[in-house]
């Protein structure tokens, strides 16, 4: 970082044109800076980029931002101080997180506005979080009272803080780790509803999925067969049942789950080498040279978020479909309407799967991509932006939107197993429907059931329920 520096702090000084450094940005490229000016363009530049508009980005988000930021500056290629990536790693460290708009980045040299407020933190302007405490105080106050002096941005600095990916990136990194997650959560909900359904576990076969040697299918299905393992319910209908297959919502569920799984081994490749690429312009190569590049593009980024949008909608869609299964007394094998006892009297979960479906509609909305959604900006100068900011933000809600969905099946699964009874579960199906009635009552009379589909949420989203699951089936679900 100090080599890059002192090349910049050279370029600073000298009558030669440096884009960002003796330059102004964007469009205003060709218009020459003074040298007695160049800092205060940093500065300049950090006030009128902070023009984000809407509510506060989530503090997680914010944080992953800052310190991908710190990241990119500490490889050595953007020209900024030590100190600078030090002030950024100082705020956080003090719990110190700016309030960042939602809107604002196209994408396109980076997120530059939401970049752009975290660099005003930086410099003791703007508001900021302290801890979790959602009041934002002035930036200043913060710094003040955390012992951070604020930063003096150098030349070039205040052009490194703003030009990358890091918020669309944080948002990918964050979605790739929830949905690792879910994808062995819809596993656990998929045997539940096919157990429940009297559907078979022969299509979960090694030897049939091999003849397809997709590998995320291979890694779903055989989840489903450990799960199933042992069922009693399962064994019931093994023979003498005249039907021959069951539905694609039962009986593909690991193709379409698998997809998904292999949808996010690629888009974490992307999100590696994006972890490991340095994202500034221009940048500043070991031999001094000082080049203007492409780098900040957030088309790989924004590439990815589209992709596990369109995968986890997927999931939650058919995991819907198992879940209307089960209410339909026509196609759930003798399950009462609704899931409900005195059916008519009591509506059971009739409500909850319309809540479900129009998550699913929402997800199916958000599939739709914004990484083709450019727009030109900057005079013409940035005349295709790559809009991962917005493929990353609705990616979020997405996986926000499958955990709710899987809430639902899990609720639905659990019931329809109950009214099994005397018949047992499989002992990995069994153990997610005792956790789950830990927080959530069994089948009776109508209730006020938004709460109890909450605590299904909090169910699917806590490690706890794929511990005890893997405790029950004594193995690791892939």
């Amino acid at each position: 970082m100090e080599r890059s520096a002192a090349v910049v702090a050279r370029l600073a000084a000298s009558d030669e044109p440096a884009y960002g450094v003796s330059t102004g940005f964007g469009s205003l490229a060709n218009v020459k800076i003074p040298a007695p000016r160049r800092e205060e363009l940093q500065r300049a530049l950090i006030r009128s980029h902070a023009a984000g508009m809407g509510d506060p980005v989530a503090i997680e988000i914010v944080r992953a931002m800052m310190l991908l930021r710190a990241r990119s500056l500490a490889m050595g290629f953007s020209g900024a101080r030590p100190l600078v990536a030090e002030t950024i790693l100082a705020l956080l460290n003090a719990g110190v997180t700016p309030v960042v708009p939602e809107f604002g980045s196209l994408g396109a040299s980076g997120d530059l506005a939401p970049l752009a407020h975290c660099a005003l933190a930086l410099l003791g302007e703007g508001q900021v979080y302290v801890g979790d405490d959602l009041t934002p105080i002035p930036a200043a106050d913060a710094l003040h009272a955390a012992g951070i002096e604020p930063l003096e941005p150098s030349a070039k600095e205040g052009l490194a803080l703003i030009n990358g990916t890091d918020g669309s990136l944080g948002m990918l990194v964050m979605a790739l780790h929830d949905l690792v997650h879910l994808l062995k959560v819809a596993d656990i909900t998929t045997a539940l509803s096919v157990e429940a359904l009297l559907g078979t576990d022969r299509v979960f076969a090694a030897e049939l999925l091999a003849l397809r040697p997709q590998p995320g299918q291979a890694e779903s299905a055989a989840n489903i067969a450990a799960l199933l393992a042992g069922s009693e319910i399962v064994a019931s209908h093994r023979f003498g049942d005249p039907r021959v297959q069951d539905a694609y919502s039962l009986r593909c569920a690991p193709q379409v789950a698998g997809a998904a799984r292999d949808t996010v081994v690629h888009c974490a490749t992307v999100a590696a080498n994006e972890l490991r690429s340095a994202i500034d312009n221009p940048m500043v190569l070991p031999d001094g040279r000082v080049e203007s590049c492409g780098n900040f593009h957030g088309a790989p980024v924004g590439f990815a978020c589209d992709f596990l949008a369109i995968a986890a909608a997927e999931v939650g869609a058919i995991a819907e479909r198992r879940t209307d299964r089960l209410l339909d007394p026509a196609r759930s094998q003798g399950l009462p309407p609704f899931l409900a006892p005195d059916p008519g009297v009591n509506s059971g979960l009739m409500i909850a799967q319309y809540t479900q479906a129009g998550i699913v509609a929402e997800n199916r909305r958000l599939a739709a991509p914004a990484s083709v959604d450019s727009l030109p900006t900057s005079a013409m100068q940035e005349d295709h932006v790559s809009m991962s900011w917005g493929a990353a933000r609705k990616l979020r809600r997405t996986v926000a939107n499958l955990r709710r969905i899987l809430a639902v099946e899990l609720a639905a699964g659990a019931r329809g197993i109950e009214l099994r009874a005397p018949l047992a579960p499989a002992r990995g199906t069994g153990a997610a429907l005792q956790l789950l009635r830990t927080r959530v009552p069994g089948v009776g009379p109508d209730r006020f059931l938004s709460p109890e589909l909450g605590a299904a949420e909090e169910v699917v989203a806590s490690p706890e329920l794929i511990q005890v699951v893997e405790s029950a089936i004594r193995g690791a679900l892939q």
